[in-house]
């Protein structure tokens, strides 16, 4: 079947080769209301009601928004590593921060069985922020289930 469907394509390319089109301009096809173009999405509800899981879902949102460092809290361009979008988050509550960062390392060592890795240390162990948000949002479900 698989040859079957690249034979009928080819066939279809050598067909139509001959058409010629012009490339379609995105901006003539879609038209948006100027009222949405000048406002500021609204911000998603609230999914989680506990304290903890809260924070850690609304660092999540913000490393995922912001964008991702390594190596700094926060670098310049207002990106955040993980251990800094829970500390921003956090706002100076130093109890309910040292308790998302408890429930952190508890889902990286469920999801990767290290028990020394510190958030720091995983954080800046990745080239990319996809894996450290992510983790956010499984530690976010684990407090979550835990009702933190």
């Amino acid at each position: 079947m698989t040859v079957r469907l690249e034979i009928a394509a080819v066939a279809h390319e050598v067909r139509t080769a001959h058409i010629h089109t012009s490339p379609v301009v995105l901006a003539d096809v879609v038209t948006v209301p100027d009222a949405l173009l000048h406002t500021a999405p609204a911000a998603p509800p609230a999914v989680y009601q506990s304290p903890v899981a809260a924070l850690l879902d609304r660092a999540q949102r913000r490393m995922a928004t912001g964008g991702w460092c390594a190596g700094t809290l926060t670098d310049e361009d207002g990106a955040v590593c993980m251990m800094g979008a829970i500390r921003a988050e956090a706002g100076g509550h130093q109890a309910l921060e040292a308790s998302a960062l408890a429930v952190v390392r508890d889902a990286l060592h469920r999801r990767f069985g290290d028990d020394d890795i510190s958030v720091p240390d995983f954080n800046d162990a990745h080239g990319s922020g996809r894996v450290p948000t992510r983790m956010l949002g499984e530690a976010a479900s684990l407090a979550d289930a835990r009702g933190l």
